[in-house]
């Protein structure tokens, strides 16, 4: 399916500069971005790009060249989602804080409220596109949900984790390492996996856009946040040994780095891995683990937060 239409649900840090790019790379598509949060939608929409709700380096001018040609922010949803071809969602997951999982799986009510406002808006075939960071089984998760509508119409739910940083999101987005897909191995899972790889490929080399299934996908993010925590929970474990010797853990860093195997990133000692992203998401790796009785998955992944929390006490 040539695509022509994009809804994206979430005018948050992934949502914005994800659909911005999109428009700025693809001016035959229109791209709307909705949001329930007015303000947050004015703050788009405002002619001074100093008033924009996120701050990347470089995103106010892809954003002043796209808006009004082919980028738009509302808070009509429905408008949105009845026009689209295909809706992303990117809305908030924050860890859940009650019942089954409390503390350390995801809350998935903001996801299964859009599902349900897409199930009942939808008057033509849609293929939804998960963005934000989630649990593995999400995607069935949706796929159930609009599925029951009733409605006749046929979705297709593909996963498309975000690998952005802050500082360097543009960049992230015009020049990444991979763009990643999952999808249903059905033929109508392809076509819906090649309509988001054509949209990709306007810009990102076909190579290195990976193409998977949903489940892979979906874990993919979880586990490349995780490996980035663990390597800077090795090297403040490090820290606290260099303390004790004669050793700079910066020049200790310095020489690991340089191997090729290794890498120089996410070897800089500090007091934890900061933010909010890799904590939520390895909870959420242990709480799948433990789901499957993965004791010691669970066991060795929760290890990485422990010396995380030990760190930032350490240093309070």
């Amino acid at each position: 399916m040539q695509i022509t239409n994009i809804c994206c649900i979430g005018a948050g840090y992934v949502g914005g500069p994800t659909m911005a790019i999109i428009a700025k790379q693809c001016p035959e598509i229109k791209v709307t971005v909705v949001d329930l949060n007015e303000a947050r939608i004015a703050a788009w929409n405002d002619q001074d790009m100093d008033n924009m709700p996120v701050y990347e380096p470089g995103l106010s001018d892809v954003v002043a060249q796209a808006r009004g040609r082919n980028l738009f922010f509302s808070t009509d949803v429905d408008k949105a989602i009845d026009e689209a071809q295909m809706i992303f969602i990117s809305v908030n997951t924050p860890t859940k804080t009650y019942g089954s999982g409390k503390g350390m799986g995801a809350d998935l009510k903001w996801i299964e409220l859009c599902a349900r406002q897409i199930a009942r808006v939808s008057k033509s075939n849609k293929i939804i596109v998960e963005k934000s960071t989630l649990p593995v089984r999400t995607a069935e998760a949706i796929k159930d949900i609009l599925q029951y509508a009733g409605n006749d119409i046929e979705f297709q739910v593909l996963s498309n984790p975000e690998f952005l940083a802050e500082g360097t999101a543009v960049e992230d987005l015009l020049n990444p390492d991979r763009v990643l897909i999952g999808g249903d191995s059905s033929p109508e899972g392809k076509r819906a996996i090649e309509s988001l790889v054509e949209i990709y490929n306007n810009w990102i080399p076909r190579e290195r856009i990976l193409t998977t299934n949903v489940w892979s996908s979906e874990l993919s993010k979880l586990v490349a946040n995780a490996f980035l925590a663990q390597r800077i929970s090795s090297i403040n474990a490090i820290s606290e040994l260099c303390e004790k010797t004669e050793a700079d853990v910066n020049e200790v860093a310095r020489a690991i780095g340089m191997d090729s195997r290794i890498g120089p990133k996410f070897l800089k000692a500090s007091v934890g891995f900061g933010g909010s992203c890799f904590q939520k998401d390895i909870l959420n790796l242990v709480y799948i683990s433990r789901s499957f009785g993965l004791t010691e998955v669970a066991d060795y992944w929760e290890q990485v937060i422990i010396m995380n929390d030990h760190q930032k006490k350490d240093l309070r």
